[in-house]
């Protein structure tokens, strides 16, 4: 009895943990997205035009050697390489692209 007693306390100390993280992690997204002055939609306009026929994989904004920035993973048709373009997101203007290969 003491041992699932001790299973479901340590089981809802990782769930507590896990939920806690996420939140503080949505939070710190919504506070860089309030500091931006250019959109999420309108970055990846700009993302999209530096990479003919990309598509999103992913997105996120960030602070990266200080300066705001949205992050866009982008797959190309016909590689498996993701290029990965970052705008800056008070100005507007792309900040560097990047190609990664699936290693």
């Amino acid at each position: 009895m003491k041992i699932k007693s001790l299973i479901y306390s340590t089981a809802t100390v990782v769930l507590l943990a896990s939920l806690t993280a996420c939140i503080s992690e949505s939070a710190k997204e919504a506070n860089l997205e309030a500091q931006a002055k250019i959109s999420k939609a309108d970055a990846e306009k700009t993302a999209l035009a530096k990479v003919p026929n990309g598509t999103v994989k992913e997105a996120e904004i960030e602070k990266e050697k200080g300066k705001l920035i949205w992050s866009f993973d982008l797959a190309t048709p016909g590689t498996k390489d993701i290029t990965e373009v970052t705008v800056d997101a008070i100005t507007g203007e792309i900040a560097s692209v990047e190609t990664e290969k699936p290693e």
